[in-house]
């Protein structure tokens, strides 16, 4: 992976974390495209960026713990663990950069859903 590419969205998300969602903005590109395929809607630009960050309903400070992150050239893909002091995501983030931006983000947030009972004989589930 293209350590320039890496260091691009390590700033993203770091930047995320202070809440500034105008200042996270300024690691995109003027031309930026957010697509969530799972709702179907894509967020263009970095002023629809931030303003949809800034309005989302929360219950304290959003917390980005980068848990993983790989990649080749300037395809980036990483997994955060997104908080609000209440609730708890991951979001699974394509990352596309170009330069020092980023241009396209291709999004997913997998909900976690109780393993099948039929399973249990195969599988070990972890302890929290």
């Amino acid at each position: 992976m293209s350590a320039a590419a890496q260091r691009v969205v390590r700033k993203f998300w770091h930047v995320m974390g202070t809440n500034d969602f105008h200042a996270a903005s300024l690691c995109l590109t003027e031309d930026f495209r957010l697509q969530w395929p799972q709702s179907g809607e894509m967020i263009e630009g970095r002023e629809n960026f931030a303003a949809l960050n800034t309005a989302y309903p929360a219950e304290g400070e959003w917390t980005f713990d980068l848990r993983r992150i790989v990649g080749e050239g300037d395809q980036i893909v990483t997994e955060v663990c997104v908080s609000d002091g209440t609730m708890r995501a991951t979001a699974l983030t394509f990352h596309t950069v170009r330069g020092d931006l980023i241009a396209l983000q291709r999004e997913f947030w997998p909900d976690p859903f109780e393993a099948p009972d039929w399973r249990a004989r195969w599988v070990r589930r972890p302890e929290d």
